[in-house]
């Protein structure tokens, strides 16, 4: 069941939320439909469609709530005309521009009368259902951070009368680059789970793949920026059979087998990363892509073309300038020039302090130490990565590392 929950609450939230204008209302209406379930299903079995009977439910408990308060009869009718209208058939009848509920949603949230963060935010919470902790933790920022950006959103969408409609064409590409993000952001979460027991979210990576080819096979979506966000979904997704060993922990790309990752998925990426190089200028995107097609291209670790990333890297900095690139510029430089480099790269990032928090900075310090032979030095910056982090799965990774300290 909870694989249907998952997969139906986005579209569930999207839809009720485009009747109800109200963000809120929409997620608790959803979360009663799904309590609902968890009383039911388990007596009566799950139906045939799922879907419809969770929208059905939830779109009762949202006129339930609603007539208690005179003031929504306006979406009380709305509700009723539209509590026998099929999940699949919704976007034909009303002559959407776009061929999915949830993308309509997004491309809402991402109106520009919102700052850029709370429309990734308030996207990844409504489509994506991640909490405010796994949100906080894509942004590098604390938890009270993002609540309050939430609030602020949904406050604004109220105070502004932003209506809750598919924007007009030009208005969809104007929004292009934001809903973009989300959809990035939101594959990044499932590949590296904020989950303690759950280090890849596969169901989360394939909905963000899901939505990204529905919107690049749309005519609004048919940009290069989205082909190169599908390549390199692509080339990550395609790692997935070899990131966890047979007692389900994670795996370096140093140890994984390569001959377990998905060649078919692969040559997908790079097909989409071809048919990407048909604009006029590389965005941080392609240039992700681009390190990404590296390290699958590799047929070793040891053959990685170290140098081409290093200097993929050097131009990403030039156009996405963050402590996140410089971090991973950084162990890049260390791969191809030793661990000195890396560990003087990592020393030379300005705004370094910005991944106080961030558990991959200690890792990165630990691995440098470890392979300089500093085993105190390492010792100490893998036991802070492991306290940094609450997967599971890394901290047993770390405590793996702390082991080959202790071996000397």
């Amino acid at each position: 069941m909870a694989a249907v929950f998952h997969e139906e609450a986005g579209r569930l939230t999207a839809a009720l939320v485009r009747s109800l204008g109200d963000f809120d209302l929409a997620e608790e209406c959803v979360q009663d439909a799904l309590v609902a379930a968890l009383e039911h299903w388990p007596r009566e079995g799950v139906p045939d469609n799922p879907g419809a009977w969770l929208m059905t439910t939830a779109r009762r408990k949202g006129i339930d709530r609603l007539r208690r308060e005179k003031r929504y009869q306006e979406k009380v009718a709305e509700l009723e005309k539209t509590s026998d209208r099929p999940m699949g058939g919704a976007n034909s009848q009303r002559g959407s521009a776009l061929p999915d509920e949830r993308l309509e949603l997004i491309f809402t949230c991402c109106h520009p009368a919102l700052a850029r963060e709370a429309q990734v935010a308030l996207t990844l919470r409504s489509i994506a259902g991640l909490t405010t902790r796994e949100i906080a933790r894509a942004f590098l920022v604390p938890e009270a951070t993002v609540a309050q950006r939430l609030v602020r959103a949904k406050r604004k969408i109220v105070d502004a009368s932003i209506p809750f409609r598919v924007p007009s064409p030009d208005q969809l590409a104007e929004r292009m680059g934001e809903v973009l993000a989300v959809l990035y952001l939101m594959f990044n979460e499932g590949y590296n789970s904020s989950f303690a027991e759950d280090p890849i979210r596969k169901d989360v990576c394939m909905e963000a793949m899901r939505l990204g080819q529905l919107l690049g096979e749309h005519p609004i979506g048919r940009h290069p920026m989205t082909a190169a966000l599908m390549a390199l979904m692509c080339f990550h997704a395609a790692r997935f059979g070899a990131r966890l060993d047979e007692d389900g922990h994670l795996l370096t790309m140093r140890h994984q087998d390569r001959g377990r990752w998905d060649r078919q998925l692969v040559g997908e990426g790079f097909r989409y990363l071809e048919e990407s190089a048909s604009g006029s200028e590389a965005s941080h995107v392609h240039l992700e892509a681009g390190i990404a097609a590296l390290h699958c291209a590799a047929e070793t670790y040891e053959r990685t073309n170290w140098e081409g990333i290093v200097r993929l890297y050097d131009h990403l900095m030039t156009t996405r300038p963050t402590p996140i690139v410089a971090l991973n510029r950084a162990i890049a430089v260390g791969e191809r020039d030793g661990a000195e480099a890396g560990l003087a790269a990592i020393g030379a990032i300005s705004d370094v302090n910005a991944l106080e928090g961030y558990h991959l900075l200690p890792a990165a310090l630990g691995e440098m130490h470890l392979q300089l032979g500093h085993l105190e030095d390492a010792r100490g910056f893998f036991e802070r990565a492991s306290a940094l982090t609450s997967s599971r799965a890394e901290r047993q990774l770390l405590q793996r590392k702390l082991a080959e300290c202790g071996s000397g």
